[in-house]
């Protein structure tokens, strides 16, 4: 499998202009970003600077609220940018349940915006963070509930934050290959205190990419994104880490 870097633009939200970001990370060899819901303002000029640079945008993350608020809105967004997949990001804590009923209220209600998506000709993914791999009380995973709602809810795999969950990621891209469709290629530094909240540039961490890697090409993940949540220098990660993706 032949991968096509892409990156997640959240990680370079510090340093701006966006216009430059983007004119470097194609300079660098990515050929995809993954837009995020802060750079939704002006969808039009947010595709325009993307494809100004030769890249595309297949994913994004769509928070929610703005589903929430209406499907329309979410498909025109998606038109405008080429979307294959729409991503739902993040559940605040306020919002996320205690038991497994709950989770399964979420899971129903993410599967009806993936059947919105599909019959627009896109796909619905959710991105997971360490919460939805922590046990509830029948022992039980909200990522399990989310996953079983529905075959049209597919997954973005992001592996660090299985494994900040205290799960394996290999274990978890193995039980669901035909659901994820997009995996955010991150890593952990050893050092949780280098002043980058415990991130690392990929392949730089301790991930062990040498069965990761594998385990998501046997998976036919078709989107693969760097991301850090904290870069202190945001070039430095993503020169780093698409040498590292080149590699495999």
């Amino acid at each position: 499998m032949t991968i096509a870097p892409g990156l997640q633009l959240y990680s370079l939200r510090e340093f701006p202009p966006l216009d430059l970001r983007l004119q470097e990370l194609a300079d660098l060899g990515y050929r995809k970003v993954e837009p995020y819901g802060a750079l939704m303002t002006d969808p039009d000029g947010l595709a325009a600077s993307i494809r100004r640079v030769g890249l595309a945008s297949p994913t994004a993350h769509v928070g929610l609220d703005r589903l929430r608020c209406g499907m329309d809105d979410v498909l025109r967004i998606a038109e405008t940018l080429d979307l294959e997949v729409i991503v739902v990001p993040f559940l605040q804590p306020d919002d996320r349940p205690g038991d497994t009923p709950g989770w399964m209220r979420i899971g129903a209600e993410i599967a009806g915006y993936a059947v919105k998506a599909k019959s627009a000709g896109r796909q619905l993914a959710w991105h997971n963070h360490d919460f939805e791999m922590l046990q509830l009380p029948d022992g039980s995973r909200p990522m399990e509930h989310l996953l079983a709602a529905s075959d049209d809810v597919l997954w973005e795999c992001d592996v660090a934050w299985v494994a900040r969950g205290g799960e394996d990621p290999t274990d978890w891209i193995r039980r669901y290959p035909e659901r994820i469709v997009a995996a955010h290629v991150k890593d952990i530094d050893p050092n949780g205190g280098n002043g980058e909240d415990g991130w690392a540039d990929v392949g730089h961490g301790m991930l062990d990419w040498g069965l990761i890697v594998p385990a998501l090409k046997a998976a036919g993940t078709r989107h693969w994104i760097a991301e850090h949540d904290k870069p202190s220098d945001g070039l430095r990660f993503a020169a780093r880490s698409i040498e590292t993706m080149r590699s495999w």
